[in-house]
């Protein structure tokens, strides 16, 4: 695996992955930050399309990425990820709503779970899932980030 940081409007993000394939991005200043492996190769100018579609998206220019990536988790979790790239730039909805939408309604706290496991922050879009009430609830990256992330989809706030 290479594996590469770069400075971004919301703290340091470690890309990784391999041949142009990504496999994570990690908010290395939010909650859980991820440790690297001994067996990772630090290759700085690796994820040059990554870094540029990030830049874009901070800077309010991109809603979608296109990116080739991999998710490797249980065939539930991919469900969920999967789903959660079918959220629309600038929405949102509850963890019970993409329960629903994946045809599993009675899973909301699963749906949760896979949430907050997802492996590419930002570009596969965990923080567009909010509370049933409309409060934000549960992100890896901080509260305060997932509030930025989406006031920057909502046009209310900069980041670039």
């Amino acid at each position: 695996m290479i594996y590469t940081t770069v400075e971004s409007p919301i703290g340091e993000l470690l890309l990784l992955g391999e041949r142009g394939v990504l496999h994570g991005l990690y908010m290395q200043d939010g909650l859980r930050p991820t440790r690297v492996r001994p067996d990772w190769v630090r290759r700085d100018d690796a994820f040059a399309d990554v870094r540029a579609q990030l830049g874009e998206y901070f800077a309010g220019e991109r809603t979608s990425f296109d990116l080739r990536l991999q998710m490797d988790g249980g065939a539930f979790q991919r469900t969920v990820w999967h789903a959660l790239t079918e959220i629309p730039y600038g929405e949102t909805i509850s963890y019970g709503e993409l329960a629903r939408r994946i045809g599993r309604p009675d899973l909301a706290r699963a749906v949760g779970t896979a949430n907050g496991q997802n492996p590419i922050a930002v570009i596969v879009p965990c923080h567009r899932v909010i509370g049933a009430n409309g409060k934000l609830v549960g992100y890896g990256g901080g509260l305060d980030n997932k509030r930025r992330l989406l006031e920057l989809e909502q046009g209310v706030l900069t980041l670039a």
